[in-house]
Order: C-alpha cells, then sequence, then structure tokens
C-alpha cells in the first residue's frame, strides 16, 4: 500500500493527520490528490489555531467561514463544502467534529422532521434513501401549519377538512402515481404524529387517490434490446466491465437498482453458488447465482473492479472509491440504452424482463414471484397478462367459429 504524503501540520488537528492520509489512500486518491486534501486539512488546523478554536467547533456555519476566508486569501482550489467533505467525514467519523446540522438553530418543524426520519429508519426499517423521499414530501404539509415569526407548530387543532383540502391541492398537480405516492406518505406522517402525542389520529381522514390494480401492463424489453444493452459494454475497459456485470444482474435475477447497490463482497458464496439479496423493509433472501451472472461479476472483481477498503462489489471507478448509488445504477442502464441506439431505458423494465423470459422459460406465477421476492401474490399476478401460453388456454372460441 502506497505511504501518504507528507505535510506539515501544526495546530488541533495535527493528530488526526496520519489517519486521514491514511484513509485518503485507503479511497482511492493519488498521490496529488492526498497532498492536495492534507494542504487543506493544514490550513483548517492553522485557522482554528488562530481563532482558539478545536476541531469539536467545526459546525456547517464554521466551515462556511473558513471557507470564506480561504478564498478571501486567494487560494484556487477546495473552496467549497464539497471540497472540504473527505476532511470533514473522516473528523466525523472518529468523533472529533460535530455531525452535518449541528449548531444550527433548527426550527420546531425540522427538529419534527428529523424525530420523523429517525422513527422511519428505528421503528419502520426504511431504507435511508426512502426514509428521505417521506421526509421531504412531509415537509410541505408541516410548513403550512407554522404559525408566527418563530415557526411555532400548530398541529393539535389538525382537522380532517384541512387534510382533505391538502390533498386535493397537492394531486392537482400530480400524475395518478405521484398522487397515491403521496397520499400514502401523508397518512405514514399522521401516524407518527399520533403516535408521538403531537396529533389526533386522522390517518382515516385522508382520501385515497383512484387506484385500479393490474390494470397496467409489464414493460419489459425484448431479448434483441437485451443483446443489444450487453454489447454496448465495452468489456476491454473497467467502465464496460462493470457496467456489464451491473446489466446481467438486473437481467437474469430481476434485482431492484437499491439491491444492487446493496450488494457486498460477502453476499456472494461461490461455493455454494448463491447471493444474498437485501430487499426492502431490512429483509435478506438468498437467491441461486447463475452461472453467467458469476462471470460477468468476477471480470468485474478481478480485472475491473479498484483495489479499496469498500465492502461494496459496485464501486466507483475514481475516487473516493465508495459503492454506488441506488441512482448511479439505474443511471448505468440510462447510459447503455443510448449507447446502444434504443430509446431511454429504466432499470425496473429489466426486473420485468427478467419476470417475463421465467414465465416463457415454463415457471410458474409463483416461481417467479419466489425470485422478485413479492410479499403478496398480487404483486406478481400482474405478469399473468403476459404469459400468452396460459392465457391461449384458457381463452374462448369465438362465437360461430373463427373470426
Amino acid at each position: 500500500m502506497r505511504r501518504p504524503p507528507r505535510v506539515r501540520m501544526t495546530g488541533p488537528l495535527t493528530e488526526y493527520a496520519g489517519s486521514f492520509g491514511e484513509s485518503l489512500i485507503a479511497a482511492g486518491y493519488t498521490s496529488i490528490s492526498a497532498s492536495m486534501q492534507l494542504q487543506l486539512m493544514a490550513h483548517t488546523s492553522r485557522w482554528l489555531s488562530a481563532n482558539d478554536l478545536g476541531p469539536e467547533h467545526l459546525t456547517d456555519s464554521r466551515v462556511d467561514e473558513f471557507l470564506e476566508v480561504r478564498r478571501s486569501e486567494g487560494h484556487t482550489h477546495l473552496l467549497s463544502p464539497r471540497g472540504m467533505a473527505p476532511l470533514l467525514e473522516h473528523l466525523r467519523g472518529v468523533g472529533a467534529s460535530p455531525p452535518a446540522g449541528r449548531g444550527k438553530p433548527a426550527s420546531a418543524a425540522e427538529q419534527l422532521l428529523a424525530d420523523y426520519g429517525a422513527y422511519l429508519l428505528t421503528e419502520r426499517g426504511f431504507a435511508p434513501s426512502t426514509a428521505l423521499r417521506y421526509v421531504g414530501s412531509a415537509r410541505p404539509f408541516l410548513a403550512q401549519r407554522q404559525t408566527g415569526a418563530d415557526g411555532v407548530l400548530c398541529l393539535e387543532n389538525l382537522s380532517p377538512r384541512e387534510i382533505t383540502q391538502f390533498v386535493l391541492r397537492e394531486c392537482g398537480w400530480r400524475t395518478a402515481g405521484s398522487g397515491k405516492c403521496a397520499v400514502v406518505r401523508l397518512r405514514s406522517l399522521l401516524r407518527f404524529l399520533h403516535v408521538a402525542g403531537r396529533a389526533p389520529d386522522l390517518a382515516w381522514a385522508v382520501p385515497s387517490g383512484p387506484s385500479w390494480r393490474l390494470a397496467s401492463l409489464p414493460k419489459g424489453i425484448t431479448r434483441r434490446e437485451v443483446a443489444a444493452l450487453l454489447a454496448s459494454c465495452d468489456r476491454r475497459t473497467a467502465a464496460g466491465r462493470r457496467d456489464f456485470a451491473i446489466l446481467t444482474v438486473l437481467v437474469r435475477l430481476g434485482l431492484r437498482c437499491g439491491e444492487v447497490a446493496r450488494l457486498e463482497l460477502g453476499d456472494v458464496d461461490w461455493r455454494a453458488g448463491e447471493i444474498v439479496v437485501r430487499g426492502k423493509g431490512c429483509s435478506e433472501e438468498r437467491l441461486p447465482l447463475p452461472a453467467d451472472v458469476g462471470e460477468a461479476v468476477v471480470g468485474w472483481l478481478w480485472r475491473g473492479r479498484p483495489h479499496c477498503g469498500c465492502d461494496r462489489v459496485f464501486t466507483r471507478l475514481l475516487a473516493p472509491h465508495r459503492g454506488l448509488s441506488a441512482n448511479a445504477v439505474s443511471s448505468v442502464v440510462e447510459s447503455a440504452s443510448v449507447r446502444a441506439g434504443l430509446p431511454p431505458i429504466r432499470a425496473h423494465r429489466l426486473r420485468h424482463t427478467a419476470a417475463t423470459e421465467m414465465l416463457q422459460a415454463g415457471a410458474g406465477l409463483m416461481e417467479v414471484g419466489q425470485v422478485l421476492r413479492h410479499r403478496s401474490p398480487v404483486s406478481t399476478a400482474i405478469y399473468a397478462k403476459v404469459d400468452h401460453a396460459a392465457l391461449f388456454e384458457l381463452a374462448l372460441p369465438w362465437p360461430g367459429g373463427a373470426a
């Protein structure tokens, strides 16, 4: 392993310089990039010392103050919070600096939203990305309940009529699918407010949006389009091997974007030929690992994946070598569709494609539901519409003979 570059360090951050330099090298930073980060750390340490401050004072407001000083002194690199992110993440990770957001006076609404987010993560078992969307949807509702200059929340006298008016206003500019999501999230917020003792139980007062179950058709793609997606990946490059492995996993196993992003090296049992999938609600399921999927993943791990301390299977190619996000996995599919000359394809369509392929190969709906890890058979029933062989057997003859 390369040794971190040496940078003269004085001030309260000196004791953290060694571990920070090692973390930069472990994350894949080049010697030049690591040196620039350590120089930024040295400048931060000198500024803290000159103002009789310590790392525990590096709140968001203090960071903004330091960056303003750094700009005024004529520095031309690492002048934004994003540039400070590696240093702050390290200091926060070792407990030397307060978490992000601390030090700012939070309004009553923001404090309630923070409590709501914690409730979703701990009590409901939501994924962080899902909890973030629910909290974002709750913000407009709480904003209209604030009164006075200090933003005091008025929730005790909340009425069903106000809830109905809010739903009508929100759903008026949304699509049908987006409106249904907004209704579900509002019910979740109202249940939390009742459990927290902040409002009466009014989840029942949220009107339901129009819903015609099983009205749509699963939109998979053809085998020719799948072949075009896979062929668009240049497997002579690290990026091409990674994208090819991601597409293969999505097409063959029907995983969701978040499930692909959360795959860890220890989740693949090569001897047993199985893979552990972390799905919705913190569930874990074991699936068989097809040979072609294993070969694609091995090609990425051996001849593409950067050497780093990250335990995720699919990582960034540039430092810091962290695991890909669910959005990044979805972007891989969309970019591949553009390269293949196809209309934009979203990752979830590959999940529909995997289900359709299983049906065409003779699998039953129950088996498809097990592979896709559906909690209810109703979720799998929509694929009955694309099982043409089974539908042909059920079709009644046309009155009067063949038409």
